[in-house]
């Protein structure tokens, strides 16, 4: 197996882009990529994989999507495999991309993600996101995701003495950070009686409590260690991969996400390093409950320490362990299928120095974790990586 590097990375600002359509929106990814790649071409990618998960519902677009994207941006007559894996299929384009080149498939591959959101109708964005889950069981019947974490949020808040200002307490840290982040939908902090005063969606979660409908796409070029060398000095590895699936268990404690322990386990042990080893995290806070799940179920804080860790600034920028410097999904958005591959970004750009006001100060190791799906109120996919920087 071989050493696999990012040497590119790109996205464009997530938020509502009426006028731009799913091929504009991976162009402008792509090409910021390759120009952050230090020379790589659209003729030098062997391998592509394109995560799409709704566009079929908003657009129109099915079947051929990467193939219809990457034309646009000059790439054609390689193997280019479409994903698609609700929240998490960003993080899985990359992922196989990452096997790809491990294995020796190829030498250097593209992991694009992108999605539309906006259809200037909520109710078929809705209707797209309901796909998430059993249909037929749940979300067809009304029991949608602001429900499903809702009702965790309430459990914790019983279990473990959770407040609305803690979970709060979230929003705030990364509404605050979005603030430093060009590339973030929204760049406004907020304060906690704000977040809990705002418009209720589903006790005790409120509309700032919950990660905004937006279009985007972000895209990340990987190549073995050893190509790197032609293009730059200045790669970050990528340690390995981690991904599990929920169980369904309906006895399970819902305020904690065993989908992400089992995740993390994986990691950790694909990577040869654990939790106690990283820097930072980001996560996927698709709700301010989630932030709090994801990081005790992967190990980042024991179940129900993360109230005090937030009450302590721990999470903060400038803290312990800063987790989401980009603002989150809560603050940078949530494109759904290009979350996962910018959260890779924002690694990369924090590794090499690059993340300005929101710099993670000696950074040299760090998680992107994403999430996604819901079948009888369990994760479907959960999906991690760490990377690190080696010079």
């Amino acid at each position: 197996m071989r050493d696999v590097v990012v040497i590119g990375v790109g996205m464009t600002k997530f938020g509502k882009h009426m006028n731009l359509s799913l091929k504009d929106l991976s162009r402008a990814a792509c090409w910021d990529a390759f120009k952050d790649s230090g020379g790589v071409s659209p003729k030098d990618i062997q391998m592509a994989y394109v995560a799409n998960a709704i566009g079929g519902i908003i657009t129109g677009q099915t079947l051929v999507g990467g193939q219809v994207f990457l034309r646009e941006v000059g790439i054609h007559t390689i193997p280019i495999i479409n994903v698609e894996n609700a929240c998490a299929s960003g993080s899985v384009a990359l992922m196989e991309a990452y096997h790809a080149v491990r294995s020796g498939r190829c030498d250097i591959a593209l992991a694009l993600g992108v999605e539309k959101m906006f259809a200037g109708d909520t109710t078929l964005t809705t209707t797209a996101l309901a796909g998430g889950g059993d249909v037929e069981l749940e979300l067809g019947n009304g029991v949608n995701f602001p429900a499903h974490w809702a009702l965790r949020a309430a459990k914790r808040m019983e279990l473990c003495g959770t407040t609305k200002e803690h979970f709060a307490m979230v929003s705030v840290k990364n509404h605050k950070n979005g603030c430093y982040n060009p590339n973030a939908q929204y760049q406004k902090e907020c304060t906690i009686e704000e977040v809990i005063n705002s418009r209720t969606i589903a006790e005790p979660m409120t509309q700032l409590s919950c990660s905004p409908i937006g279009d985007g796409a972000a895209a990340v070029i990987i190549c073995t260690k050893e190509k790197a060398q032609k293009y730059t000095s200045k790669h970050i590895s990528i340690a390995g991969f981690g991904v599990a699936t929920g169980s369904y268990d309906e006895r399970r404690d819902i305020t904690f996400n065993d989908i992400e322990r089992l995740c993390g386990e994986d990691l950790y042990k694909n990577a040869s390093i654990g939790p106690e080893d990283l820097d930072f995290a980001e996560v996927h806070d698709c709700f301010t409950i989630a932030e709090f799940m994801r990081v005790e179920g992967l190990g980042l804080y024991k179940h129900g320490e993360y109230d005090r860790a937030l009450e302590k600034g721990e999470s903060n920028l400038g803290g312990k362990f800063p987790i989401n410097p980009s603002g989150g999904l809560l603050s940078k958005g949530h494109p759904i299928s290009a979350t996962g591959v910018a959260q890779v970004c924002e690694l990369v750009w924090q590794l090499r120095g690059q993340a300005g006001q929101r710099q993670v100060e000696g950074a040299r190791v760090a998680l992107a974790h994403c999430s996604g799906g819901g079948i009888v109120g369990d994760g479907a996919v959960s999906v991690a990586t760490i990377l690190k920087k080696d010079y």
